[in-house]
C-alpha cells in the first residue's frame, strides 16, 4: 500500500502543524528548539570533518540532511522549517501574527543556545581543551568563519546583497525539508524526503541562519579573525531575514495559494452545510 501524501493533503498537514506548533508551552519550544541547533551542529562538523578527510565537500553534503531527518521525526522545533510552516496557518486564519512571531522568536533563542552549547562542547574535544589548535577541521572552521562574514563584508553592499539572497536560496529548499516530511506516513518515506531539499541546499553552499550559529562561533573559538558584530551584521541578521523571506514566500506563500484556499474554501462549505442542516 503506497504510503504518499497528495500536495493538497501536505499543506493540510502543514497548516495544521502551524496550528499545533504555535500553540506549544514555551518550555516545550526551547526544548525542543535546543536539540535541534544541537543535531544541526553535530552534523555541521561531521561535514567539514568529512570534507577535510576526502577532500571532497559533496561527500559531507550527502551525509549532512541525516540531523534534518533526526528533526522530522522526531518533531523538534527548527526556526528555517517553521519559518514555511506557520504562514500556511495564518493565510488559512488558524493562527495570528502574535502567535507565529512568538513561536519564531523562542525557536531561535533555542537554536541558538543549542548550537553554542555543541560549538563550546566540540571545541573542547577537538582541541584537547584548548591544547591543540583542532589539526584539519579547525583549519576548516577558522576558514569558514571567515568566509561567512568578513569575506561579504570586503564587498559592501554588494556583499550584503550577495548574503542576503544566498539565504532566501537556502531556506527556498531547506523549508521544502519540513514539507517534504509530510510527504509520506513511513519513517522511510519521511527521511528520503527531507533528505532531497536539504542535500540541494548544502551542495551549492547557501547560507542557513541555524548552521551559522554553530559553524561561525565555533570558527571563533577555533581562533578565526571574526568579531561578534562581524557574525551578527554580516551574517547573522541578514541571512535570517532571507531565510524568512524564502520560506515565507516560496514554501508557505506559494503551496497555500495553489492548494491551501481550496481547503479552506471546502472547510468553510462544510461549516455553512452543517449549520443549515442544524
Amino acid at each position: 500500500m503506497s504510503d504518499y501524501v497528495k500536495p493538497a493533503q501536505i499543506v493540510g498537514s502543514m497548516i495544521e502543524s502551524g496550528v499545533i506548533k504555535a500553540r506549544l508551552p514555551a518550555a516545550d519550544l526551547l526544548v525542543r528548539a535546543i536539540l535541534a541547533g544541537a543535531y544541526l551542529a553535530f552534523v555541521t562538523s561531521m561535514a567539514f570533518l568529512v570534507a577535510a578527510q576526502t577532500g571532497q565537500f559533496i561527500v559531507g553534503a550527502l551525509l549532512f540532511p541525516a540531523g534534518f531527518a533526526l528533526i522530522v521525526v522526531l518533531g523538534m522545533e527548527l526556526l528555517t522549517g517553521n519559518l514555511g510552516v506557520l504562514p500556511t496557518a495564518l493565510f488559512a486564519g488558524r493562527i495570528g501574527w502574535g502567535a507565529m512571531l512568538r513561536n519564531w522568536g523562542l525557536v531561535f533563542l533555542g537554536n541558538l543556545l543549542g548550537s553554542l552549547l555543541y560549538a563550546v562542547l566540540f571545541w573542547i574535544a577537538a582541541t584537547d581543551a584548548g591544547n591543540t589548535t583542532g589539526g584539519a577541521i579547525g583549519d576548516k572552521l577558522r576558514a569558514l568563519a571567515v568566509t561567512k562574514t568578513t569575506a561579504y563584508e570586503a564587498f559592501g553592499m554588494a556583499g550584503m546583497l550577495t548574503v542576503f539572497v544566498k539565504a532566501i536560496l537556502c531556506n527556498w529548499m531547506v523549508s521544502l525539508g519540513s514539507v517534504m516530511g509530510l510527504a509520506s506516513t513511513s519513517t522511510f518515506g519521511k527521511i528520503l524526503g527531507a533528505w532531497l531539499p536539504i542535500f540541494i541546499f548544502v551542495s551549492q553552499g547557501f547560507e542557513h541562519s541555524v548552521v551559522n550559529m554553530f559553524a561561525i562561533p565555533v570558527g571563533m573559538m577555533f581562533g578565526a579573525h571574526v568579531t561578534m558584530v562581524d557574525w551578527w551584521v554580516w551574517n547573522e541578521i541578514p541571512v535570517t531575514i532571507g531565510n524568512a523571506v524564502g520560506a515565507f514566500v516560496m514554501t508557505g506563500g506559494a503551496l497555500y495559494f495553489t492548494y491551501g484556499r481550496g481547503i479552506v474554501a471546502s472547510s468553510q462549505d462544510t461549516t455553512q452545510a452543517s449549520g443549515m442542516r442544524g
